[in-house]
């Protein structure tokens, strides 16, 4: 039994585990640049989506590139993915097209993110601290693709994986959560507020994933 026991650790420790629901208040820490660790997060339903919200807190020092959010199809590994190009740069993916945001820089500042975009119109926004960006539209009358692999961490350029370490986050990603519709600008300003309109694709306080590499839950140093 001791040793069934022991092989059992070993393959959770090579394989990683999955957890749920232990999120609330707490942050995910990437604390190294690495091109293997991330977090693998698994929606509570698996669905096309015609539109959605996704809101994010993020806190880092880099000035190079990295991502935020990616979201893969066997189909398109940028089906949507949030990233930062540069100081001041911010790019929106949706089914493989990109649009940019030119965003005010703050330094050794938890920063809150929320994007939205819609089928019908394809407007898309960035609310950055509860401020909204100029609106611009992409990818109208597209469906994002289910069956997604969803990574915080690391931008995939393959469903699942080719990742580059140069793109990695270092820093502390939580509140997580994601819709199937657009919320509204006064639902984003009490989610940014810290209050939280029952996501129904991705629930911070009730998330299911799973943790790779050198990832760590700790306390969030955001209020």
């Amino acid at each position: 039994m001791d040793k069934l026991l022991l092989c059992l650790l070993v393959i959770v420790n090579l394989t990683g585990a999955f957890f749920q629901g232990d999120t609330y208040r707490k942050a995910f820490v990437f604390p190294t640049e690495s091109d293997t660790s991330f977090v693998t997060l698994f929606p509570l339903v698996q669905k096309p989506l015609k539109a959605f919200t996704m809101c994010l807190q993020a806190y880092t020092a880099l000035s190079r590139p990295y991502s935020l959010f990616s979201y893969a199809t066997r189909a398109q590994h940028n089906e949507i993915l949030l990233f930062r190009e540069k100081l001041g740069l911010y790019s929106v993916s949706v089914g493989g097209s990109d649009i940019y945001f030119r965003v005010p820089e703050t330094f050794y500042t938890p920063r809150h993110f929320c994007v939205t975009w819609e089928s019908s119109t394809g407007i898309t926004e960035l609310w950055v601290d509860g401020k909204p960006m100029v609106r611009m539209s992409m990818k109208k009358g597209y469906t994002v693709r289910a069956e997604a692999s969803i990574i915080l961490g690391q931008e995939q350029d393959s469903f699942g994986g080719g990742f580059d370490s140069n793109q990695s986050l270092v820093g502390d990603i939580g509140d997580v959560n994601m819709w199937d519709y657009v919320l509204s600008p006064d639902d984003i300003s009490t989610v940014h507020a810290g209050g939280v309109f029952s996501p129904n694709f991705l629930n911070w306080q009730n998330l299911k994933y799973e943790k790779r590499g050198e990832v760590f839950l700790k306390n969030q140093l955001w209020s």
